[in-house]
């Protein structure tokens, strides 16, 4: 097996994705900071790998890949075997669906959070932007705990952690993390508590960002 290479920061959460794939399939891969503090995503070298100048890079042999929901579909697809990629089209897409509603729906509420009352410095936050994405974040995370009512699983897509809850996971972490105004949602609550319990989780994801702190993310600080 050729040496996998994954580029990008493990503070961020995109990069958290595919790390988090690699540790549950036990792996063995070269990881390289690149991004945020450490620079190097605007290098030729980079760029000729990700045009767009961002995290993460996959390079798997010949394989360069970016885009964090399509490299976490690759390694699942791979390596992932029956565990990770279902072979029935009808299931998969169960799980898969959830990769996208997480970057259309959940990301732009609860990442857009973290970065309005975490990643802005405390002067430049905009108390009612904070509070109108409080309340977003909310209520599409309600949504995952009355799915999880209806369909009566652990997990997104079943009762075995999948794809699906990858994209999920790596942003829970941190609105569980902070002192979020939130109502109740136990289902949801419960299906946290059980990513918490897995140690692939807990290396990959429950990481600390202190570095991040007032500090805005690269798309914001180029306007």
């Amino acid at each position: 097996m050729s040496t996998l290479r994954l580029w990008g920061r493990a503070t961020s959460g995109n990069v958290q994705k595919p790390m988090w794939l690699l540790a549950e399939l036990g792996l063995a891969h070269e990881r390289i900071d690149v991004g945020g503090e450490f620079g190097g995503n605007d290098t030729p070298q980079y760029l000729a790998m990700n045009p767009n100048g961002r995290v993460p890079v996959l390079e798997d042999g010949q394989t360069i890949l970016w885009e964090s929901n399509t490299i976490v579909r690759y390694l699942a697809a791979r390596y992932g075997g029956a565990r990770f990629w279902i072979e029935d089209p009808a299931r998969r897409a169960q799980a898969e669906k959830w990769m996208d509603w997480a970057l259309t729906t959940m990301g732009p509420q609860v990442t857009a959070l973290f970065h309005a009352s975490v990643r802005t410095p405390a002067r430049d936050q905009d108390p009612a932007r904070v509070a109108a994405l409080t309340r977003g974040a909310a209520t599409v995370l309600m949504i995952i705990d009355r799915h999880l009512e209806r369909q009566g699983t652990d997990w997104i897509a079943g009762n075995e952690l999948s794809i699906g809850d990858i994209p999920i996971g790596t942003q829970l972490y941190r609105y569980f993390d902070r002192d979020n105004e939130r109502p109740a949602m136990p289902l949801l609550e419960a299906y946290y508590a059980r990513m918490c319990e897995r140690p692939a989780y807990r290396e990959a994801v429950m990481t600390p960002y202190e570095s991040l702190i007032g500090v805005l993310p690269y798309s914001q600080q180029r306007r």
